[in-house]
């Protein structure tokens, strides 16, 4: 058998996510947070958005095979939440790090006015080879992670599951859908301006007789169903959207 229905799932709203909307909006160049980016916990939000989550989950834990969840703090939590006391039943729940968020490298924790500031080379750099192919000293590209799923869902697509749920991150999202619709550069360019992945929502994909299909692009009807606010937050702020 392989996987025939795939859902994703992006982390409930962070700790990281507020602190580094605050900083954005208050003209910072650093955003103020003392923790590693794999153990940023969930904001008070965050946590009631993973039970509404769970809401959604429950209606759809007997049709689920396998769950599959970054290592990062803020996507296990969020798991954890949204499977509850009853757990992910007679399914197995595989960590992986390979669909851990995107690292910055020189370029984390800073703002867009700090990146301009700090780095300026940095961002003439970037502007001139653009978001999908740019790395930062000691970070990842986006095509690095592009390459890292590549082999994740190599190995977890022709396993023995039919259906299964991925919880991660806002890129992990977007260059999932790069790879199995599959996209170009361009394509996946314009698509992530136009649309952001938000915090708890589901993305659903199908498999048809010549690869996949987009069911569902950030669903948040159980977070309006659940009365759980819903939050944008748009990933990593590496200077610009393209």
């Amino acid at each position: 058998m392989a996987v025939t229905e795939l859902w994703l799932a992006r982390h409930g709203e962070s700790i990281g996510n507020v602190a580094a909307s605050r900083a954005e909006a208050e003209g910072l160049d650093v955003i103020p947070l003392d923790v590693r980016d794999a153990d940023v916990p969930l904001s008070s939000t965050g946590r009631e958005q993973a039970l509404a989550l769970g809401e959604w989950l429950d209606e759809h834990r007997e049709e689920l095979d396998a769950y599959w969840v970054s290592p990062y703090a803020r996507a296990r939590e969020t798991l954890a939440i949204a499977l509850g006391a009853d757990g992910p039943g007679t399914a197995e729940v595989v960590v992986d790090e390979r669909i851990r968020d995107r690292e910055l490298g020189v370029l984390d924790l800073l703002t867009r006015r700090g990146v301009e500031r700090r780095h300026p080379d940095e961002m003439a750099r970037r502007r001139h080879l653009g978001k999908f192919y740019h790395r930062p000293p000691g970070g990842e590209s986006w095509a690095d992670v592009a390459l890292r799923l590549r082999s994740f869902l190599r190995d977890a697509l022709n396993g023995p599951e039919e259906r299964a749920l991925l919880v991660a991150h806002d890129a992990v999202v977007m260059l999932v859908l790069y790879v199995l619709l599959p996209m170009g550069e361009e394509e996946l360019l314009d698509f992530a301006t136009d649309h952001t992945v938000l915090n708890a929502s589901v993305t659903h994909l199908i498999r048809v007789d010549d690869g996949w299909q987009l069911a569902a692009f950030s669903d948040v009807a159980h977070l309006r169903r659940e009365g759980a606010d819903v939050t944008a937050h748009p990933g990593s702020p590496d200077v610009e959207p393209r």
